[in-house]
């Protein structure tokens, strides 16, 4: 597995993401200006092994990933599901 996936196991909030991603963008700023949580952004735009681990990890070759304490949370749509749900504020207040 990359070294640079290593940050998806553990605390915070992570942001795995290119640099062309709308989606990526939507999923950061929402985190900061909504939740006031500040992601760890890591962009994987000139890293292809990387971004294969990271399909390998969470089955999906999209970006962005978001992980939560370690938990794979999907991209930016899981992620406004997760809140729309009510399962975002729980996850995020553990990162409090």
């Amino acid at each position: 597995m990359s070294d640079v996936l290593a940050a998806a196991d553990g605390p915070g909030v992570v942001i795995y993401k290119t640099q062309r991603c709308p989606y990526c963008v939507a999923a950061s700023r929402y985190l900061r200006e909504v939740k006031g949580v500040e992601p760890i952004e890591i962009d994987l735009t000139r890293d292809m092994d990387a971004r294969m681990a990271l399909k390998e990890k969470t089955g999906s070759r999209t970006v962005p990933q978001i992980f939560i304490s370690g938990q794979h949370i999907g991209g930016y749509d899981d992620l406004r599901a997760l809140e729309r749900q009510g399962g975002l504020d729980p996850l995020l207040a553990d990162e409090a």
